[in-house]
């Protein structure tokens, strides 16, 4: 330390003579400082420049890098400009130039800066003038800055992430996660990457020697790694937990989500038998959504192994998540709501709810609250959860506590609803017994969140989107009062398209954490990787993680599964076959290889083949959705009306929004003699999505029959006719039934006008018979209507 005083002296020292002199500065050839000085007025407001970066007022770490100054000029004629700083010191000023509209200072000036601001204000003045006229100031702005004497004194641990949130999914392999000091002009280290599976948020016991991080191992989307930290730090199957053991006999999945170690690195406390909305979106910034709707914390004893849960955290009728250690272990913080049940009927059994049943979340504008409780941790026995004042029962959604190392505060988010990645989160300080929440200062405009205090308690790291669709790293400082300082962007954090998101400060060397293998992969591993890809509509990815997983393990059923899938979707239908047929003979109870090889065999119309390996499937499966609607779909088209009604309406059933399983079981209903049902099936497809074109017809169709229980000509006119503007009138099917639509309801011109248009597109398309068809048809409402013969085309 003294080495540095000494240095920064020396600095200082020759600053001065610079200074004397009005030659300190950087660009802005052929321009002269005294020049500019002397044109300077204090009491002219000058205007039309504004400091973008830093913020007035901000406070920056001891132990900081220099920040870029940003600014926008209004002025039109300003070509240079003139950055001069000025001092409590009595040493004079420091006088920079640039060409462009933004000056980052060399590393000796800024360690001048800092000791020279040191605890106290230096005045930052902006003058931009045109290199014609130095003798005249154009536009000015003035903004204040200082150093803290307090360090921020340890490395941050982040993730970086592609956006928008589909692509990491589908390609988990391209997330890497960072750790390095803000004293670093280069930007930190990577020390994890590579992972074809997901992995998530992270935590570290108070010393920094035990880290805990959310893994998927082995298809289990609860695996969890705790391991101790050292330079060179391997994830294998002998750190890994799964919060799944927690009561496995409820066989009820859960992923664990939000998982904290605590302070003595003895215990891990997180949200089980989750239930969680997690869909992405087409907003950039904010292309996902996240919050539990149910769940109960559970604690895991890393001494004896066991799993239980935090009695106090553990109502089924509540949902209790990110939990929070205060420093000494006696309390858990934690998020708690009323457990949602959705409106609508659930269409699977993942913990992950579906985009189509979150829509009263997504589209109908329904809100969803959290308020923070405080429970006692009494070595994992809990006990009675209170109320945080100032973070609960506030009209808003407070989530994602953390505790000051002290134990003397706890900063939170709040939103208007939901948790997490959401555009108006903001930070705010309570007492740790709760009292009068505080907004920090250090908030900037949009979104702010995954916050951590510095081991010292004198910082906080958050993740912001105030200049980025892509989350960059903050500071604030925070001084024993829970006052706060404006944000200090960490600029060299973030790479360029990529978001950087939950920093969390460690108590240890930057040397300590420098790689993070991975040995726990295996071709199960792999296969899920692919089966990510599949949902997420990539076959291409899919197929390469199908091969990796299959140089491991050449007779891996889910990989031959997956790998048929991807290549069926690919139309290389022949080798496909081959390796869903090989996925069956080494994994012979495996649902998915039947569905799909079935459905295969059945697109090639080799339907009575196909339909014994869908028998298989459902017979394995009952509850196999992709098998049941396979099954009722192709007995369907066989003619097999009955059997394949009861096939879908078990699908239906499984996945009541699916609008083609709604469909075809009114389609198979039709074919039955049984209109009335059918039309409930028709209309649930287009509740779904009301341009369904088929459903549109069959409706229609129903409404103009001759049952005048089900006759509605008006719905009929107005089904069909949306069915042509959906197909451009280009459609003669869809022509047709709008003619006979007009028909039912005596509207024959109408009915000519439709039909003569079909027989058109039909000529047009070299559909003969059809032509015939509907000139017969035409016939007929000419004669019903006593109308004449549409005159020959030219």
């Amino acid at each position: 330390m003294r080495k540095w005083w000494a240095m920064a002296a020396i600095g200082l020292a020759a600053v001065a003579v610079l200074i004397r002199i009005g030659f300190l500065a950087v660009g802005g050839r052929g321009l002269r400082i005294d020049a500019i000085l002397a044109a300077c007025d204090d009491t002219e407001q000058y205007g039309k420049l504004v400091i973008r970066r830093p913020f007035d007022e901000t406070l920056f770490p001891r132990d900081g890098v220099a920040p870029a100054f940003q600014w926008e000029d209004a002025s039109p004629d300003s070509d240079a400009w003139l950055i001069t700083l000025q001092f409590s010191d009595g040493l004079g000023r420091m006088n920079f130039l640039s060409d462009v509209a933004e000056w980052t200072p060399s590393e000796e000036a800024w360690n001048t800066i800092k000791q020279r601001s040191l605890e106290r204000r230096a005045k930052v003045t902006i003058l931009g003038v045109n290199r014609s006229r130095q003798d005249r100031i154009l536009s000015a702005a003035t903004i204040s800055i200082g150093t803290s004497r307090d360090e921020v004194g340890a490395p941050i641990f982040y993730r970086e992430v592609t956006l928008p949130f589909i692509e990491a999914v589908k390609v988990p392999s391209r997330i890497r996660w960072r750790f390095g000091t803000i004293s670093s002009r280069q930007q930190p280290p990577v020390v994890l990457e590579g992972l074809p599976v997901c992995a998530n948020c992270h935590s570290f016991s108070t010393d920094g020697k035990t880290l805990g991080m959310d893994v998927d191992y082995a298809n289990d989307k609860g695996s969890y790694a705790v391991m101790p930290v050292a330079p060179e730090m391997v994830l294998e199957p002998s750190r890994i937990i799964s919060w799944s053991q927690y009561q496995p006999e409820d066989r009820q999945p859960t992923f664990g989500l939000l998982s904290q170690v605590s302070p003595d690195g003895k215990y891990v406390v997180s949200t089980v038998k989750d239930e969680s909305v997690f869909v992405p979106r087409e907003n950039l910034a904010f292309s996902q959504l996240f919050f539990p709707l149910k769940g109960v914390l559970a604690v895991y004893c890393r001494e004896t192994g066991t799993f239980r849960s935090l009695p106090g955290a553990d109502d089924p009728t509540l949902v209790q998540s990110n939990p929070a250690w205060s420093p000494d272990g006696k309390y858990v913080v934690f998020a708690r709501s009323k457990a949602h049940h959705l409106r609508r009927e659930r269409t699977g059994k993942s913990v992950l709810l579906s985009k189509e049943e979150c829509q009263e979340f997504l589209e109908e504008g329904k809100t969803f609250l959290f308020d923070l409780y405080r429970i006692p941790f009494n070595e994992g026995r809990g006990g009675k959860a209170e109320p945080l004042e100032g973070a609960s029962h506030n009209g808003v959604s407070n989530y994602f506590p953390r505790y000051s190392p002290d134990g003397k505060w706890i900063v939170f988010c709040r939103a208007r609803t939901f948790m997490l990645l959401q555009p108006d989160s903001e930070l705010y300080i309570i007492p740790a017994g709760g009292g009068q929440a505080q907004r920090l200062r250090g908030n900037t405009s949009r979104m702010n969140s995954w916050h951590s205090w510095s081991p010292n308690g004198k910082w906080l790291v958050f993740a912001s989107k105030a200049f980025s669709d892509y989350t960059q790293l903050f500071l604030t400082h925070v001084d024993e009062h829970g006052e706060s300082t404006p944000p200090v962007l960490l600029a060299h954090f973030t790479s360029p398209g990529r978001a950087a998101n939950i920093p969390e400060f460690v108590n240890a060397r930057s040397d300590e954490i420098c790689k993070i293998h991975e040995r726990y992969l295996n071709d199960y591993s792999f296969a899920r990787a692919a089966q990510t890809n599949l949902m997420a509509g990539d076959p291409g990815r899919a197929e390469e993680a199908c091969r990796r997983a299959l140089k491991l393990n050449p007779k891996s059923p889910e990989a031959l599964c997956n790998l048929g899938i991807a290549l069926r979707l690919k139309g290389k239908h022949e080798e496909a076959e081959g390796c869903l047929r090989d996925a069956i003979r080494y994994g012979p109870t495996l649902t998915h290889a039947y569905a799909n090889l079935g459905s295969l065999l059945c697109d090639q119309k080799r339907v009575e083949e196909g339909l014994v390996y869908l028998r298989k499937a459902e017979e394995i499966d009952p509850d196999l959705f992709a098998a049941r609607f396979a099954l009722g779909t192709n007995l369907v088209k066989t003619g097999r009306f009955a059997e394949g009604a009861e096939h879908l309406a078990v699908a239906v059933q499984l996945r009541p929004n699916h609008v083609k399983a709604q469909y075809f079981l009114g389609l198979a209903l039709q074919r039955q003699g049984k209109p009335e049902e059918a039309l409930v099936h028709y209309v649930g497809a287009l509740r779904q999505d009301p341009d369904f074109v088929p459903a549109l017809l069959r409706v229609a169709a129903i409404r103009a029959a001759a049952e005048p229980s089900l006759r509605n000509g008006a719905e009929a006119i107005q089904s069909a006719e949306r069915a042509c503007r959906l197909t451009e009138f280009k459609d003669p099917e869809s022509l047709m039934v709008l003619a006979d639509a007009h028909a039912a309801a005596g509207q024959y011109a109408e009915a000519c006008t439709a039909a003569q248009r079909a027989l058109e597109v039909a000529r047009a398309a070299g559909w003969a018979d059809y032509a015939a068809a509907i000139q017969k048809r035409l016939s007929q409402y000419l004669q019903k209507g006593q109308l004449a013969p549409p005159k020959a085309q030219p």
